[in-house]
């Protein structure tokens, strides 16, 4: 190696070559896409890739349609197909994250958009008092998750591959954080059915159709285990993030590329863009639904449990089988599982302390009924998880436990 005068005496105290660019430079590097498909180049992809997405068209009919009043049958249809091709879209989008951002992030950015809808559908139906829709609606998302997505995108997966395989590790830290919520909603129960504290009030005007008045001690356990599964939600996004990120990646064999085909920041806004299109279908979907319900008699468990949460994540569940149909099983658990995990850590928790605060007695306490089923749910997918591998079978056995529930509460 040769010196001059102008070279340093001490190599490590030399920083010009390595000193990082100013955050603004990064974030106009970043938001330019230097290096990846230009905007013009990801747009045109985004929108003239295939031609499913002729079905765009329906969007329109869907808001006219909703706005116009028209027959509950045909504001259904309409609103229906408009969210296919706004779904393979959100897949799109989510898919071409992961190139720069990875399969655990994208899967993570997919499930919080499509559970933003959640929280807020949620908050309003509290605020009005509807206490029971909102516990049954909530429990129906991490049942149509983890039985009906899961299982669809592995009984599809199956059909293209012999074996899916994922990250062993990550899916058993899936699997005890979920095992963790059921059991915490298995202690209110428990406590409401089986002590004289737990035994309902009768001074707070809650009617008992909405699940009448809890006891101080039942309130008291839901809003202290509420704030402790918050605290379990945050370390879990540390945990996944950043301290055992390469729990939840896939491993070097496991790994499916995807071609570039759109700028990340592209990617980012295009998957909100169609996250805040599909929550306008989606309502304008479970307004119809709910007609359509009351017109043929459809019990209101089956209709919270059952099709509100499937009409209503219908995006995020065709990604997901996708997903699993490309061979990215990394992603397809991410948005299932992490899901669900979003919403019994996070979601539900954070309705109990809003609840709190405006004076609406929301507690963590499901019907008996409700939390057996969840409690089994969680089991099953525990065990179908722990090893690693997935294949067509798991993803029956699945779905015939979900459609065992949905006959379940049709006559509950």
């Amino acid at each position: 190696m040769s010196y001059s005068e102008s070279s340093p005496l001490l190599e490590n105290g030399h920083h010009s070559d390595t000193a990082k660019p100013p955050f603004t430079s990064r974030a106009v590097s970043f938001l330019k896409g230097e290096g990846e498909p230009s905007w013009p180049q990801s747009l045109k992809f985004f929108i003239f890739g295939t031609w499913f997405n002729i079905l765009l068209v329906f969007i329109p009919l869907s808001f006219i349609s909703h706005y116009l009043n028209w027959d509950a049958g045909l504001r259904f249809i309409c609103s229906f197909i408009a969210i296919l091709p706004l779904a393979k879209l959100l897949g799109e989008a989510t898919d071409q994250m992961s190139v720069k951002l990875g399969d655990t992030m994208s899967g993570l950015l997919n499930a919080s958009f499509g559970n933003a809808v959640e929280i807020i559908v949620g908050i309003a139906a509290l605020l009005n008092g509807e206490l029971r829709i909102v516990q049954t609606s909530m429990l129906g998302s991490i049942l149509s998750n983890i039985l009906l997505v899961l299982g669809c995108s592995f009984l599809a997966g199956g059909l293209y591959q012999s074996e899916g395989l994922f990250n062993d590790t990550g899916a058993q830290a899936y699997s005890s954080i979920m095992t963790l919520t059921g059991i915490a909603l298995v202690i209110p129960a428990a406590y409401a059915s089986t002590t004289n504290a737990g035994l309902p009030s009768n001074n707070c005007g809650v009617p008992e159709a909405e699940g009448g008045c809890p006891s101080s001690g039942l309130l008291f356990i839901s809003r202290g285990t509420a704030i402790l599964l918050l605290v379990v939600y945050c370390a879990y996004l540390y945990f996944q993030l950043k301290s055992h990120a390469e729990y939840f990646t896939p491993k070097p064999e496991q790994r499916e590329e995807t071609e570039p085909r759109m700028g990340t920041a592209a990617a980012g806004v295009a998957l909100l863009s169609v996250t805040v299109i599909v929550a306008f279908c989606a309502e304008f979907l479970v307004a119809s639904i709910e007609e359509t319900a009351v017109r043929y008699h459809i019990p209101k468990a089956f209709i919270g449990v059952v099709l509100l949460p499937i009409v209503g994540n219908a995006a995020e569940h065709v990604t997901a089988v996708w997903m699993a149909m490309k061979n990215k099983y990394e992603l397809t658990i991410a948005i299932c599982v992490g899901s669900s995990i979003q919403i019994a850590c996070f979601v539900v928790p954070l309705l109990v302390i809003v609840g709190w605060i405006v004076g609406q007695p929301l507690t963590l306490h499901f019907a008996n009924f409700e939390t057996i089923i969840l409690f089994v749910s969680v089991l099953l997918v525990n065990l179908l998880l722990s090893d690693g591998k997935s294949n067509y079978m798991e993803g029956l056995m699945l779905l015939v436990l979900y459609l065992v529930i949905a006959l379940a509460f049709w006559v509950a």
